[in-house]
């Protein structure tokens, strides 16, 4: 944002400008800020038109959460904007290509959400079947558990199911707890809260759990041959979250999800690095509080660049 001066008469006006591009085009928000200021007022005003501009440039940028309303001909012109590399294609990773995004997923899919298990470890127990010294029974089975849900979603032909879902979350979970495979019982509510203590989300009511996620696959069902695939698997992962139909597990579970979709739809998978956890966190809250689906959207196809790198240097 830079400060424009335009002189009339004995009158010089100050404006905010900022300029940026949308959808490949060149665009310019401007915001007067008064004449004849001096610099400490000038200051001030400079300070609360740029908090305007910051807002008018959410919207501006928002894509909006289809499964709440249909995309606009302008959000529809974002996403092509935002197309995944024409050169990514499931069809060019080979099985060492698998093999090592089973490994970085399994890894970082379960270093998100706490897990110590490193990824040099995560390489001796998924290709070698070595227990690390130190290790906890639950931690080794939910490595197993993901690398397993990795190739299932490789593998299986359906597209999206409760029993699908409850699926998926069965075989991560299967050795290390009692509920696997099973949607949270009427009563068992789910507050998501920061090391702080800090409620972060909610999860759905217990009591509509079942019946919001046969919404959601109605929903995929009737909209996968409307919209582009990363838009079906964003909104079904984001949702999902949302929803929370587990009493823990919710996090890997959608991710998987994501990349079923994704692998239904002839994408390659992704993987959500841990180094990027924080970014991840910031696109479902702009989802669940905005109905933004955009950061979410753009953190999918960062990490889809950074597999484009790794491919071309091999």
């Amino acid at each position: 944002m830079f400060v424009e001066t335009r002189q009339r008469g004995k009158q010089r006006k100050f404006y905010l400008t900022h300029a940026f591009r949308l959808e490949g085009k060149p665009k310019k928000i401007r915001r007067y800020l008064g004449a004849n200021l001096s610099l400490d007022k000038l200051k001030k005003l400079r300070a609360e038109a740029e908090r305007h501009i910051r807002e008018q440039m959410r919207e501006y940028r928002q894509i909006s959460d289809p499964f709440r309303t249909a995309l606009s001909s302008g959000e529809m012109g974002q996403l092509r904007s935002l197309a995944i590399p024409s050169s990514v294609k499931v069809l060019h990773l080979s099985e060492k290509d698998w093999r090592e995004f089973t490994q970085r997923f399994t890894y970082d899919t379960n270093a998100i959400e706490g897990s110590t298990v490193t990824y040099p470890e995560v390489r001796e127990i998924v290709d070698k079947h070595e227990w690390p010294k130190g290790a906890s029974k639950e931690e080794v089975s939910e490595t197993y558990g993901v690398a397993n849900a990795v190739a299932y979603i490789r593998r299986v032909k359906a597209h999206l199911s409760v029993e699908f879902i409850k699926k998926l979350h069965f075989l991560v979970f299967q050795n290390s707890k009692p509920y696997a495979g099973k949607l949270r019982p009427k009563g068992v509510e789910v507050v998501v809260r920061t090391a702080s203590g800090e409620v972060v989300h909610r999860g759905a009511p217990s009591t509509k759990v079942a019946s919001l996620l046969r919404d959601l696959v109605g929903w995929y069902e009737k909209n996968k041959g409307k919209y582009p695939p990363l838009v079906l698997a964003v909104v079904v992962h984001n949702q999902f979250e949302t929803i929370h139909p587990f009493q823990d597990g919710n996090g890997r579970v959608g991710r998987l999800l994501l990349n079923s979709i994704l692998i239904r739809h002839k994408l390659p998978p992704v993987n959500i690095r841990l180094l990027n956890r924080s970014e991840y966190y910031a696109a479902l809250q702009a989802y669940q509080r905005h109905g933004n689906i955009r950061p979410t959207v753009e953190l999918v196809l960062k990490e889809y660049r950074q597999m484009e790198k790794q491919l071309k240097k091999r």
